[in-house]
């Protein structure tokens, strides 16, 4: 097995991993709680494996690109978060559904989106030098998100610590791990060849996160599923919704064809993984089912990502800069 062989057989494994866990989770519920102790530590892990790809210190060069970052940002924080709006404003009368479905909604994937704007025809090496700002700004506009559509009555009764000590363990940590990695690599053997093992994990990482996430979910998406499917409809939507909107942000800023299906991609990718965690730290009468909320968008979008793949390429065709 080598990396071009995961690399390439990356869906198949992702996929047979959530059908795995599924299996596993509705087989022995019970485990389901060990299953959430793991989820933040491997999370922080696939983090700073995600970034040891991300080339920081030469990263101004790839950032140079204004309006390929200027689409990027109408679409991930102007555009989507006017749609959500839009979408879950009938989901007020459930607290624990609506705080579950803004918070997946509103923040846009750093992960294996990178692997689906490849597989898209997309620039996937713009969407991983963008990553740094998506994380930042959208742990950076969440609470205001959140105030604004919850109301703020609504948005003060839930404690933004679980926020900042997300961004600290999930983000900061492996983010200055994964610099300072870089920065040795060029001056110690034994750094290099630290950074050639974790840059074998990419895949592996991500199939073990959504094993994880998919088994300990489960039992109360099953014991849920009633409740749950007054937010499908808005899930489908979104599906239809999103990548539109990025195509849109794309012409705005007259991208060309890989680009402009990066920031659709990005979009229409969310960023359940990182989420979850603030999910499982809401308030007890909240957590269960907010979190349900979270997997379920997570299932539907993977089957969406399939649909992408053939749809993005053909909305958005042109293949030069005009």
């Amino acid at each position: 097995m080598t990396r071009a062989w995961l690399e390439r057989h990356q869906i198949a494994i992702y996929f047979g991993s959530v059908a795995f866990a599924a299996i596993a989770g509705v087989a022995a519920p019970g485990t389901a709680r060990g299953f959430d102790v793991l989820i933040t530590p491997a999370i922080a892990v696939l983090m700073y494996v995600m970034f040891l790809q991300i080339p920081f210190l030469s990263l101004r060069a790839a950032l140079g690109n204004r309006r390929f970052i200027s689409a990027l940002l109408l679409a991930n924080f102007v555009l989507i978060p006017l749609v959500v709006w839009a979408l879950t404003a009938q989901l007020a009368d459930d607290k624990a559904i609506m705080i579950g479905a803004l918070l997946v909604l509103l923040t846009p994937c750093i992960d294996y989106v990178v692997v689906f704007t490849h597989l898209g025809k997309g620039d996937s090496r713009l969407v991983l030098s963008a990553t740094p700002i998506l994380l930042l700004l959208q742990f950076a506009l969440l609470p205001l998100y959140l105030s604004l559509m919850l109301g703020s009555d609504e948005a003060l009764s839930i404690s933004f610590a679980p926020f900042i000590e997300a961004f600290l363990f999930l983000i900061a940590v492996p983010l200055i791990l994964a610099v300072a990695t870089e920065a040795l690599t060029a001056r110690s053997r034994a750094v290099r060849a630290w950074r050639d093992i974790w840059l074998w994990l990419p895949v592996p990482a991500m199939a073990a996160v959504l094993m994880l996430v998919i088994a300990s979910q489960v039992p109360s998406i099953s014991r849920d599923a009633t409740k749950l499917m007054a937010v499908l409809p808005i899930y489908a939507l979104f599906v239809v919704l999103a990548p539109a909107a990025g195509a849109l942000a794309a012409r705005i800023f007259a991208l060309p064809a890989a680009a402009a299906r990066a920031v659709a991609f990005s979009s229409a990718t969310r960023n359940s993984l990182v989420v979850l965690p603030l999910a499982l730290a809401l308030p007890p009468d909240l957590r269960t089912l907010a979190a349900a909320t979270v997997i379920a968008q997570t299932l539907v979008e993977l089957v969406a990502e399939l649909i992408y793949l053939r749809a993005i390429p053909a909305m958005i065709w042109r293949h030069a800069e005009t």
